[in-house]
């Protein structure tokens, strides 16, 4: 079966389970659905064949067996599937994290930006804005300080000047948009280097946490807050887990 079709039935499939669910009472999401039409396909015990298109009777027991499941709001497995499913959705790893976060990052530079590379100074006084606008610029995607902070406003202007003094203002108008924006980048990263390196030597540093105080107390906070959560799940999977084994040797 091509892919496209595939997916079609897919989605039927997962469409008819929603509906029958709705009409027993539950309103279940797709992505659960979906989770679980995969986790019955794949379970062998099942019968299903990977390697042969479905055929109206597997489509039918299928629903029937999903259905079954997840109608099923008292079993436990249902609740250990949905936590997975949280999960998965939830779960955001270290490389999606810093994507995103550069997303947000360029969205809310974007007007300074804009306000930079669309610049086209010529007075004495529109040379001395732009160049604040860019001193604004490299604080903020630094992130290391407020605009707002005269002491850190100085020192990255004191930094900024040491590689890009403003009579240099000239030769960045001339460059394309993109040129612009490149260097904006290079000169938020030397800038942010020259200010590390002068925290590290006890010369400045404004505006700038120091992360290895702060890790040195957030991580041992952290791992207790975990160890504490930990355990309160364990404690609830055995006693859970009491319930049950007596549940299964003492039936009413």
């Amino acid at each position: 079966m091509p892919p496209t079709q595939a997916e079609s039935v897919i989605r039927s499939i997962i469409r008819e389970i929603g509906q029958e669910c709705a009409a027993h009472g539950e309103i279940v999401s797709e992505t659960l659905i979906a989770f679980m039409v995969k986790a019955v396909v794949l379970d062998p015990s099942n019968g299903f064949n990977m390697d042969r298109t479905l055929m109206k009777s597997d489509v039918q027991n299928l629903v029937q067996l999903c259905m079954t499941r997840l109608l099923d709001t008292k079993n436990p497995s249902l609740d250990t599937i949905k936590m997975q499913v949280y999960f998965d959705m939830n779960y955001t790893n270290r490389v999606e994290f810093l994507e995103e976060h550069h997303r947000v990052l360029e969205s809310r530079l974007g007007s300074v930006t804009r306000e930079i590379t669309d610049n086209r100074a010529c007075a004495k006084e529109e040379l001395e804005s732009l160049y604040r606008k860019i001193i604004s610029y490299v604080l903020l995607r630094s992130g290391l300080g407020s605009p707002t902070d005269i002491k850190t406003v100085r020192e990255v202007t004191a930094a900024l000047q040491s590689v890009f003094p403003q009579a240099e203002l000239g030769t960045f108008l001339t460059l394309s948009k993109k040129d612009k924006e490149r260097q904006l980048k290079e000169l938020t990263m030397i800038v942010t280097g020259i200010r590390l390196f002068n925290r590290d030597c006890g010369k400045g540093g404004e505006g700038v946490d120091d992360l290895p105080a702060v890790l040195h107390v957030a991580i041992p906070a952290t791992m207790q807050h975990i160890d504490y959560q930990l355990e309160t799940a364990r404690s609830q999977v055995y006693r859970y887990t009491a319930i049950l084994e007596k549940a299964a040797n003492d039936p009413l």
